[in-house]
């Protein structure tokens, strides 16, 4: 019974401990409400970008789509990725080895799931995007940005 006290009270010290400190929101120059971003994006896209979510790989619009031409922020228009610099990467997502311009995005540690990883949000939002692996073509720097077709619109050249 002693035992069962003092791991209950270990367990309610970690939960009121991790709820004492709110996170440090960063400021982004776009910034809506839910009901804003509700209103302006697709189910999907606010699913992807908002609620952080990601997709089923292979059943994605962009995976495997190999039209030349540029992805687009679904919130904002912003060029984020090239046709150019995307490559089958067998894992089911829309894959790049970099982006149109690194100040388009961000990179932000991502400790949810139980995993510590690099998300990519954009940079002017905050909206999720994707993440980023060192597991990318050597030959074009090594990076493979795993991204979420949902977040994208794709424009033709």
């Amino acid at each position: 019974m002693r035992q069962i006290a003092s791991i209950t009270v270990i367990v309610l010290m970690f939960l009121t401990a991790c709820g004492q400190q709110p996170v440090k929101q960063k400021k982004y120059l776009i910034t809506k409400t839910d009901t804003e971003w509700k209103k302006l994006l697709s189910p999907t896209a606010y699913q992807i970008m908002v609620e952080r979510g990601t997709e089923r790989p292979y059943h994605n619009a962009y995976y495997n789509n190999h039209e030349k031409g540029i992805y687009v922020s679904a919130a904002t228009g912003e060029p984020l990725f090239s046709s150019d610099d995307k490559y089958d990467s067998g894992t089911g997502w829309p894959s790049f080895t970099k982006p149109i311009n690194s100040n388009a995005i961000e990179v932000v540690q991502d400790n949810s799931l139980g995993m510590s990883r690099d998300e990519i949000v954009e940079a002017k939002t905050g909206l999720h995007l994707g993440h980023v692996f060192d597991d990318g073509p050597k030959d074009k720097g090594g990076l493979r940005y795993c991204m979420n077709s949902g977040a994208f619109k794709f424009i033709k050249k």
